[in-house]
């Protein structure tokens, strides 16, 4: 069945239209490669557009037009794009915001280290800790911090999301009252878990009951997502068992708040093993 395309054309209405555009769409650019895993791919497609894509990936709309030609979409030239609609529309700015004063907000870039594989998120954690009361921290990325949003606004933290363009998203988190110090409670019960003695036993008693899933390859925020994702169908009385590069400290608060329990293994540097189970 034919699909009428344009520059202004969401990823996803591609992707559910045929089942090909998925791989036609990842081999114009490594970029694209995301797309295949399916927590980003909910997260991202739905609000990006041909044009939006073609900028991440370093190409142009005609070269999605040209290689999804073959799968029945037609281009349509008359409507394109507009230079002042990059982004999803913006929400009214909270009233507290408005009256921030420039020694008030706390910037923190983390697409340099996302690009170069690094996670940011002990270095959020530290400077969510330091914030001074009436301070608001402000996290530049190129995706929306789903995960980091949803376990921040847990702690008493209120949340604004700004777009600037396709590849600039600003998030705010701060607190319009005073409180105890920010994410205490994401950092706290990692070091037992991690050395508890107990590994081995619970191992066992599991060995047969495993869901195993790797998620070293990941970008973030796609390894806690997907980790979650899969504990949503884990069958009762199974484990997940998880391949990680480092311990989730903003997972495990998560965890606690799901009923979960949670081993943790670190092997060397780059490899960790959790082990996570419903709480008796």
């Amino acid at each position: 069945m034919t699909m009428l395309i344009n520059e202004r054309t969401k990823i996803a209405a591609l992707l559910k239209q045929h089942p090909d555009a998925l791989e036609t769409i990842v081999r114009l650019s490594p970029d694209f490669k995301k797309l295949r895993n399916p927590v980003l791919r909910a997260l991202m497609a739905g609000r990006t557009t041909i044009a939006m894509a073609s900028k991440i990936g370093g190409c142009k709309p005609e070269d999605f037009f040209r290689a999804l030609a073959p799968l029945g979409f037609e281009t349509d030239h008359s409507l394109q794009a507009s230079p002042d609609d990059p982004a999803p529309e913006n929400k009214p700015r909270p009233e507290y915001l408005q009256h921030l004063q420039p020694g008030q907000q706390i910037s923190f870039d983390v697409r340099a280290m996302l690009a170069e594989g690094n996670d940011p998120l002990k270095a959020i954690q530290q400077k969510v800790k330091s914030l001074n009361p009436g301070e608001v921290l402000v996290i530049t990325n190129n995706f929306e911090p789903v995960p980091l949003i949803k376990l921040l606004e847990k702690q008493g933290f209120q949340t604004y999301v700004h777009y600037i363009n396709a590849d600039t998203i600003e998030t705010y988190f701060y607190k319009t009252v005073t409180g105890e110090a920010p994410a205490q409670e994401a950092s706290a019960g990692v070091e037992a878990p991690a050395t508890a003695g107990d590994w081995e036993i619970l191992l066992k008693q599991y060995e047969d009951k495993l869901v195993t899933i790797d998620v070293r390859h990941l970008e973030m925020p796609a390894p806690m997502m997907t980790i979650l994702e899969n504990l949503e169908i884990l069958p009762e009385g199974k484990a997940l068992y998880v391949h990680h590069k480092r311990i989730p400290v903003f997972l495990l608060t998560e965890l606690k708040e799901r009923a979960f329990d949670y081993r943790i293994k670190e092997i060397q540097e780059g490899e960790v093993y959790l082990l996570i189970f419903k709480s008796k």
